[in-house]
């Protein structure tokens, strides 16, 4: 079995390196693409040829534009990647006989009330990144190919740009911090994300009847200072070096840290339906954020 992945060095795609390498005979693809193959999900040509001539018998989309406040200002950008992109992928899994999967996001949903988000929730995006992502979904649901689509929240890792890294420096250049205590929901690490991929699609693979979308986030929920909170008290308690203590972060609303880009306020996402399908256990936020400090720490003293 043959499974070309996209986006294989962000957070999420290099976890599903190694969760994917199990399954089958595996091409990783960055956005620079390797020996005349295309990872760029703004080639929509290089994107049909790589497909055409690889054939797989799975595709993985793990790429995504992710600047949520720059796409107000390059709708264009975050439509080519995020919903004209994954339509091409889908168009050609359908032509292929081939199995995608592809990731999507809570802001396809508004924000409001504080009950976690269902699957079958009517969505209603706040912002253009929500709306190409929901473009996306749509473009991967007509084409007719089998498909997974995981929507999932807060993403994190020991590697990359993500709110951990953010408050770590932060912390080590300010000795008090303001973080927002009214958006609420679940740090998921790519790490759980890559894992619970890779068991879904071996199941999927063999009952075509488990395709679909399903919401995909670790258990509990929280606020941006909680997890804050949580951040800076494990990282002291690791040995890290910081100015503030978890006693330094002041709670504030949304409106003290004004964006380009309306976020939701209520990012909860019901995974029962995952659950259910799959048999999956989904650990709480709190065992991915301690887990990536005990490796963040190791990279610092490697």
């Amino acid at each position: 079995m043959k499974i070309l992945l996209f986006g294989a060095y962000g957070q999420v795609g290099w976890e599903l390196q190694r969760s994917l390498a199990p399954l089958g005979k595996l091409v990783a693809l960055g956005r620079q693409g390797s020996d005349n193959l295309v990872g760029d999900l703004t080639d929509q040509k290089g994107l049909e040829n790589t497909l055409e001539y690889l054939a797989p018998d799975i595709i993985v989309n793990a790429a995504a534009y992710t600047a949520v406040d720059r796409a107000e200002s390059e709708p264009e950008s975050a439509e080519a990647v995020n919903s004209k992109a994954p339509s091409i992928l889908a168009k050609q899994a359908y032509k292929l006989g081939a199995f995608l999967v592809h990731y999507s996001t809570d802001y396809v949903f508004d924000g409001n009330g504080d009950k976690p988000w269902r699957v079958t929730d009517r969505p209603n995006p706040l912002n253009v990144y929500g709306q190409t992502k929901l473009q996306g979904e749509t473009g991967v649901q007509e084409s007719g190919c089998h498909h997974l689509i995981f929507r999932t929240s807060w993403v994190f890792s020991a590697q990359g740009q993500n709110f951990i890294r953010t408050m770590l420096k932060l912390a080590t250049e300010r000795d008090q911090l303001k973080v927002i205590n009214d958006q609420i929901g679940s740090p998921t690490g790519a790490e759980l994300i890559a894992d619970a991929t890779a068991h879904a699609l071996k199941s999927a693979l063999t009952d075509p009847g488990l395709a679909g979308t399903y919401h995909l986030a670790a258990g509990g929920e929280t606020s941006w200072y909680e997890y804050a909170k949580l951040i800076i008290d494990a990282a002291g308690k690791h040995g890290l070096e910081l100015k503030a203590t978890w006693e330094d972060i002041q709670p504030v609303p949304s409106e003290e840290f004004p964006t380009t880009a309306k976020r939701p306020m209520n990012s909860r996402l019901d995974t029962s339906k995952l659950q259910s399908a799959f048999g999956l256990h989904l650990p709480r936020w709190e065992q991915g954020i301690l887990r990536a400090l005990q490796e963040i720490k190791s990279q610092k003293r490697a």
